[in-house]
């Protein structure tokens, strides 16, 4: 088994929602492995200048919104763009990592029914309640989950997430690292294919 490849994303970012559904399988077919990390792209942005495409000038923006669709449909992934958009994403993301304490599998399904939630269900993922009924149809205990989303631990992993991102480079979602090589956005899949394939390049 080769190195496993970093996925930096937040629950937010439509281009990170399309690479979600594709990066395991592509991963598992060179014998790799994917190290899934939520972050805050608010954080982030901080550091990288960066704005949240829709929030753009009107040129920009529709051109995103045209674009996001367009890659889901070509990517054959079930995509609505949410009502409510940008959010918060802090409830999920904190709990992905509790959840990922305690099982990867559990916190795998939940990432992907979250991203599902927003993306193609128009659920509003910043609602906590939403997030731990999320986390309870993957397997969670509710109850404890809650109490620790309460508390200090989840909110300092995950801001160490984006503090180790920042360190990587990360200046977007989503950010995938393969063999200490960078690739920035949904449409560098082809590229991580051809590194993977030929083992660099």
């Amino acid at each position: 088994m080769s190195e496993a490849i970093d996925f930096y994303f937040d629950f937010s970012s439509p281009y990170g929602y399309l690479a979600s559904e594709k990066i395991d399988e592509l991963a598992a077919r060179y014998g790799r492995k994917v190290r899934w990390h939520p972050i805050l792209l608010g954080i982030v942005f901080r550091e990288s200048g960066g704005v949240p495409l829709t929030l753009t000038a009107p040129i920009k923006s529709n051109y995103y919104l045209h674009d996001f669709s367009r890659s889901a449909r070509y990517m054959g992934i079930s995509y609505t763009h949410p009502a409510n958009f940008p959010i918060a994403t802090q409830h999920a993301a904190r709990a992905y990592y509790g959840l990922h304490g305690q099982d990867c599998s559990r916190a795998r399904a939940f990432a992907h029914a979250a991203y599902r939630a927003l993306f193609s269900e128009g659920r509003d993922l910043s609602d906590l309640a939403v997030v731990l009924e999320l986390a309870g149809a993957a397997g969670a205990d509710r109850d404890a989950l809650a109490e620790a989303l309460a508390g200090p631990l989840l909110r300092e992993r995950l801001k160490a997430e984006c503090a180790e991102a920042i360190a990587r480079g990360v200046c977007g979602s989503p950010f995938i690292i393969v063999d200490g090589e960078p690739f920035f956005g949904a449409d560098r899949l082809p590229q991580i294919t051809h590194w993977l394939e030929t083992g660099g390049f």
